[in-house]
């Protein structure tokens, strides 16, 4: 980040950024003294000690929950955000803006890769921020990470965003997404039998629910690639109660959240919108699905996994058990989300073969 972009920042967000910054320079001796109090969950599993460290400051800034603010400046706060935590990465060989159609206009998005004329695959991936928030700008460095690392293409894609676009907005701009991967993967010199549908959050459940509409499809994917999903909004499970407050993503943001994206409280019950609750689940393409430890999402992404697997589906769980929501978006920060990320692009780079 350049000094004229640190000093735009609110104050808030540079000290984050100082603080985060701070601690990933620290030798790891140190950062495990410092947080040698870090917290144990229900399944004793600790946090690792450089995301401890950095919350035990970030949680004392005033004036960093962006659901207390306008949404303008919400939006604002989660693409400065992705400044404070983002990664380095040299020049891309490809870095294309597109537009793409859908029934409702045009979606942007942004095409990936890392190295010109080496490309295993494509991963069409759908970026965090409850439907509401987030955007190609917040999650860059993560999709960087997963096309450097997986070898492969990366599009991402800005779908339309809640509450100027509730339910099922997302869902509807994510298969016209797809069906536009599917068409221009040959002009991009790839095969359309190795196409990853992947996402976080949000983004996870958008990609949920296109690897089961698109079952039987002429294309399917040949992976659903889903980091700490929301799967299910018509209940709270008890990871909810446990990460209340105090580990990144809070209860009162999910609800915030989901007051946004669902303008009919009944459409909480439609597997579109969770799809923990669809009936079957079998066809689906396999998939890698990763949760943190800490975080109020994790027991509904442990759920859908298992359902996945009783359903017949190839799945893998990954269970990042020291770190928080959204680690992708830190991996320049922390090594546990570095080294939990690389085993997703590990994942991707099988996928594709």
């Amino acid at each position: 980040m350049s000094d004229a972009t640190s000093r735009a920042l609110s104050l808030p967000l540079r000290l984050e950024r100082a603080a985060i910054r701070g601690f990933s320079r620290l030798p790891r001796p140190v950062i495990e003294r410092l947080a040698a109090t870090a917290p144990v969950n229900r399944d004793g599993e600790r946090l690792a000690p450089e995301v401890a460290a950095a919350l035990s400051v970030l949680n004392r800034i005033p004036g960093s929950d962006f659901s207390t603010k306008p949404l303008h400046v919400a939006r604002r706060q989660i693409e400065e955000e992705a400044m404070v935590f983002a990664d380095t990465h040299p020049p891309f060989a490809v870095e294309e803006d597109l537009l793409i159609p859908t029934p409702h206009g045009v979606i942007p998005a942004t095409r990936y890769r890392a190295k010109a004329g080496e490309s295993r695959g494509l991963v069409v991936y759908f970026h965090g921020g409850g439907w509401v928030l987030g955007s190609r700008v917040s999650t860059d460095s993560a999709v960087r990470f997963l096309a450097l690392h997986a070898g492969v293409d990366v599009l991402s894609v800005d779908y339309r965003l809640a509450p100027e676009h509730p339910f099922p907005a997302a869902i509807e701009d994510g298969l016209a997404a797809w069906d536009f991967a599917v068409g221009q993967a040959p002009v991009w010199g790839l095969d359309t039998g190795s196409i990853v549908v992947a996402g976080d959050s949000a983004g996870g459940n958008i990609s949920a629910v296109l690897a089961l509409a698109l079952r039987g499809a002429a294309v399917e994917p040949c992976l659903q690639l889903l980091f700490f999903p929301v799967t299910d909004l018509s209940t709270k499970h008890p990871s909810y109660e446990e990460f209340r407050d105090g580990f990144f993503l809070t209860e009162r943001q999910m609800d915030w959240y989901r007051e946004r994206y669902l303008a009919d409280a009944a459409d909480a019950l439609d597997p579109r919108a969770s799809p923990l609750l669809a009936e079957d689940l079998s066809g689906a393409a396999p998939a890698y699905v990763a949760v943190a430890g800490f975080d109020p999402l994790r027991d509904e992404g442990i759920a859908y996994a298992r359902r996945l697997e009783e359903a017949g589906v190839p799945t893998e769980l990954a269970r990042e058990g020291d770190l928080i929501h959204a680690f992708i978006n830190i991996t320049g920060v922390s090594p546990s989300a570095y080294d939990a990320t690389l085993r997703a692009a590990q994942a991707v780079e099988k996928a594709v073969g």
